[in-house]
């Protein structure tokens, strides 16, 4: 079985591991987070693999998770121009085979411009190799983990739409967070998780109930951040197929559940320098008792670039919001306090939950995993976007050397919220979109993710928006109908 770390070097080498195929599957993400792709003939498929690519249908980027095409006309899809071919090209590295497929071989795309054969700023791949290349040509390395909570249900597809989304059965009852006992219930389904992926090449570091009726977490393991963001996708691929064989539908939805907790997708970052050296980490000499120019002692642990990387991240994380929670869903999950460990502001402490922005330093591990993890998103974040996001914004932080403004909070009071002590983060798509979208937005800067993608990317929010505000929900026929 071929994970990535057997990628073909070279064109001998792709043909030879393809020696015995017949066919070869390949996939690209569209702006949702949803995987596109098709089965290609392996003929057709080297020939793709020995040039520039192939024509794959830009209509993926002018259309919604639904299929219904964007509500105007998009800068990088659209009518005015056919919804013309853009330029798909075969990730040689991402080579897999897909164990439950027959192990089918498996290789993602980039997305390029036809015209100029760089990277297309909307594809998540492509705006994740962007910022990449942006750290490298400082002399950084992007490394990221993901954890995903997610619901699991006894339904299939059919049973779905057959009960209209409504009365679904959980895999498991109860509040049952890191169960040794619950894990027995539907055993070969959770250790399938675990050992397909795997198999699959995307390697899992943690794998447990988490509090909820059917809930599972799974943290995948720390690595690069473009493989970190592949793996993101790949892990949710692999949950929903081996789900549909085991007649479970696993959900990365936000916030199915009102009076539950919701479903989390916290990713972890750092940077790294030429020889591998965490950068947020301090010497070895200040490592006794902590620097002593920290701006706090919650960052004294930390080292000034790593402190102006999380400056960055506060002072911007408020205009790429639509980034970190892309769905009207996802802001429901974001209600604050430690009932839900769900941040709604813009705060940050030393390992602390409750916050936004959890540093992750000594003395709580060791200085090699210093690191910062978001907690702003959810589980149905498009990860490539989340952390290209993030890491944006640190670079920026690093770039003007920005020193850290307020101290970490991680409780708050309405009065501190009124005063303006403590910053709130929007509370819905339509208002964050707005806020990204604004002409002085951050998201805009040319060092971080420029017109053209703010433009085409909150037009595909706006879209979402428009959905919602024309929707009439249950919610509203079961309050209005009768008394209105």
């Amino acid at each position: 079985m071929a994970a990535t770390t057997d990628a073909p070097k070279s064109f001998a080498d792709l043909q030879r591991l393809l020696a015995d195929d017949i066919k070869v599957k390949v996939a690209g993400v569209d702006v949702d987070g949803v995987l596109r792709g098709k089965f290609m003939s392996k003929e057709k498929f080297l020939s793709a693999a020995s040039s520039d690519g192939f024509g794959f249908c830009s209509v993926i980027f002018g259309w919604d998770i639904h299929d219904s095409v964007y509500s105007r006309e998009l800068l990088i899809s659209n009518k005015a121009n056919g919804y013309r071919d853009i330029l798909a090209s075969i990730d040689l590295s991402t080579y897999r085979r897909i164990p439950w497929e027959n192990n089918v071989p498996f290789f993602l795309v980039s997305f390029l411009d036809p015209d100029t054969h760089e990277p297309l700023t909307v594809d998540p791949r492509g705006i994740m190799k962007i910022t990449t290349e942006r750290a490298a040509a400082v002399n950084r390395q992007c490394f990221a983990g993901v954890e995903y909570e997610y619901f699991n249900f006894q339904e299939t597809p059919e049973s779905l739409v057959q009960k209209k989304f409504t009365d679904l059965q959980p895999l498991t009852p109860g509040m049952h967070g890191y169960s040794l006992l619950r894990t027995q219930l539907n055993n070969d389904y959770f250790h399938d998780l675990f050992d397909e992926s795997a198999k699959f090449g995307v390697a899992i570091e943690g794998h447990h109930t988490e509090t909820g009726p059917g809930v599972f977490e799974t943290a995948l393991a720390y690595t690069s951040a473009l493989r970190m963001a592949d793996n993101g996708i790949l892990f949710k691929y692999l949950a929903k197929s081996i789900g549909m064989k085991r007649g479970v539908i696993p959900s990365f939805m936000a916030k199915p559940w009102g009076n539950l907790p919701g479903c989390s997708g916290h990713i972890h970052v750092s940077l790294r320098d030429t020889s591998d050296r965490n950068i947020f980490a301090v010497s070895d000499a200040e490592l006794a008792n902590g620097r002593t120019d920290a701006a706090f002692e919650d960052t004294k642990f930390m080292s000034s670039e790593g402190e102006s990387f999380l400056a960055g991240v506060l002072e911007g994380i408020a205009d790429v919001m639509p980034l970190l929670v892309p769905t009207i869903n996802g802001y429901k999950r974001l209600v604050g306090g430690e009932a839900f460990w769900a941040p709604n502001a813009i705060t940050y402490g030393y390992d602390s939950r409750a916050a936004s922005i959890r540093i992750l330093s000594p003395p709580s591990v060791p200085p090699s995993a210093t690191r910062l993890e978001v907690r702003i998103p959810g589980a149905d974040m498009n990860p490539y976007y989340a952390l290209s996001a993030v890491f944006l914004l640190g670079l920026r932080g690093i770039e003007k050397k920005l020193k850290l403004q307020t101290p970490p909070i991680s409780h708050f009071s309405p009065e501190d919220r009124k005063s303006g002590k403590v910053k709130m983060l929007p509370i819905s798509l339509e208002s964050a979109t707005t806020r990204m979208m604004r002409p002085d937005s951050i998201a805009r800067e040319s060092g971080m993710l420029g017109d053209v993608f703010v433009d085409h990317f909150g037009g595909t929010r706006e879209h979402e928006v428009k959905l919602w505000n024309e929707a009439v929900t249950n919610w509203e026929v079961e309050r209005y109908i009768e008394l209105a």
